[in-house]
């Protein structure tokens, strides 16, 4: 095989297995820490044996069985007498004495409560959460220092000393790696969406930097969101944050122009939509809404979502119904935010002035003061109320806001539209 050719395989069984390997060392190991080193270690021997060996049958055993070695290794030479560790490496050295389905089987047994276990603790509440998105993308996700901090636009060693802290408020705490009890499902399950959500987000609608969109960032949030749905299958609001990002998702082809420049909803080819991606939302929501009494606020949003990508145009758009389920997501999870969704949703159904009112109460609160969003708001209705000038300062001041160099422009561009006297 071509070194390069290995490489590149060497790279693809890692995104796919490193999350398993680092989930059955951690729960051997109890060590977190150490089980992301092993897992390294055995990823340096594959370089430097599979380009000449060829690839193994099974690479994630091949992975897990070399890791195992470097660990009995480590308590040999590190002789540790203590009897939980001289159990522990009696019990690593009695499964590498085992015949070759022994060392298979261990890499796939209890993969699944390892993994979620992982994410648990990867999104611990301990952790902050710059910390937790860091952990959960080089833990789960298997992206290097370098991607994490190239994606979030931020230096390497950045990104470096927020995993390092990470696990050392982990270890500090002895953090367990265990099953969580039922009453704290609800709380680790909202860390862990919290998190692949915001990744998402990011990717989605970057925050900063030349680009309007990351696409493998969302797809990164959107293979460890339907990694989560097969690990809690009976959890609604796990399929509704994955329904609401495969509608998303299926939208990015018609998010940027030729150019990368931005499309707006309303502005796009909705032929470009992904129908795979909505028909798989559309049943991922009907999943979790046959699941749950009451709609959580995923599930809310995936419907909201829903309600456009069933319009063929913008002009079939239910706006009545995105409406009522803003104001039911208003009164679960009450924020600023929503009421800016909301006062959009509301100036579609029923005018921009009955819109702009909403948007006027929430620029009074000062809640929004520097978030991009209520001016760029607040212009559109304005431009479509005829209040040229105004609309035109609320543009340049949301482009002042903003720090996507990309969302910049558009704003300005709309600014100097409004100075024409159009929308």
């Amino acid at each position: 095989m071509q070194a390069a050719d290995a490489h590149r395989t060497i790279d693809a069984v890692w995104r796919i297995e490193s999350a398993r390997l680092i989930a059955g060392l951690t729960r051997m190991l109890r060590d977190v820490g150490l089980a992301e080193e092993l897992a390294q270690d055995a990823l340096v021997i594959a370089l430097e044996r599979w380009p000449e060996d060829g690839v193994p049958d099974n690479p994630g055993a091949w992975l897990m069985a070399t890791a195992k070695h470097r660990a009995i290794d480590q308590l040999r030479r590190r002789r540790m007498l203590s009897r939980q560790h001289e159990a522990l490496g009696h019990e690593l050295e009695m499964e590498q004495e085992g015949n070759g389905s022994t060392v298979e089987a261990s890499a796939e047994d209890v993969v699944g409560d390892d993994l979620l276990r992982l994410m648990f603790i990867a999104c611990h509440p301990l952790l902050s959460t710059e910390a937790r998105t860091a952990l959960t993308l080089k833990l789960i996700a298997g992206l290097s220092t370098a991607e994490i901090a190239r994606a979030f636009l931020v230096p390497e060693a950045t990104i470096a000393q927020r995993i390092v802290r990470a696990k050392r408020t982990l270890a500090a705490a002895r953090v367990p790696f265990e099953t969580v009890r039922a009453e704290q499902l609800h709380e680790r399950l909202s860390s862990v969406m919290e998190v692949i959500y915001l990744v998402f987000n990011e990717g989605y609608s970057a925050t900063a930097g030349e680009d309007w969109l990351r696409q493998a960032m969302c797809e990164e949030a959107l293979r460890l969101g339907r990694i989560l749905a097969e690990l809690a299958p009976r959890e609604a609001e796990v399929h509704g944050l994955v329904a609401l990002m495969e509608i998303q998702a299926s939208r990015l082809g018609a998010r940027v122009g030729a150019n990368g420049e931005p499309i707006l909803l309303m502005q796009q080819n909705r032929a470009l939509w992904d129908r795979l991606l909505i028909h798989r939302g559309l049943l991922a929501l009907a999943r979790g809404e046959a699941l749950g009494a009451t709609r959580g606020p995923y599930l809310l949003q995936a419907a909201i979502a829903a309600c456009h990508a069933r319009a063929a145009n913008p002009a079939d758009t239910d706006w009545v119904l995105i409406t009522a389920l803003y104001d039911e997501l208003a009164r679960l999870t009450p924020s600023p935010v929503v009421e800016l969704n909301r006062a959009v949703a509301v100036s579609m159904a029923y005018g921009p002035a009955a819109g702009l009112e909403l948007t006027d109460r929430l620029a009074a609160q000062g809640a929004l003061r520097s978030y991009h969003l209520l001016p760029s708001v607040r212009g559109d209705l304005l431009a479509k109320l005829g209040r040229y000038d105004e609309a035109r300062d609320e543009f340049e001041r949301a482009a002042t806001l903003t720090r996507n160099t990309r969302e910049s422009r558009l704003l300005l561009d709309r600014a100097a539209a409004c100075g024409r006297g159009e929308d």
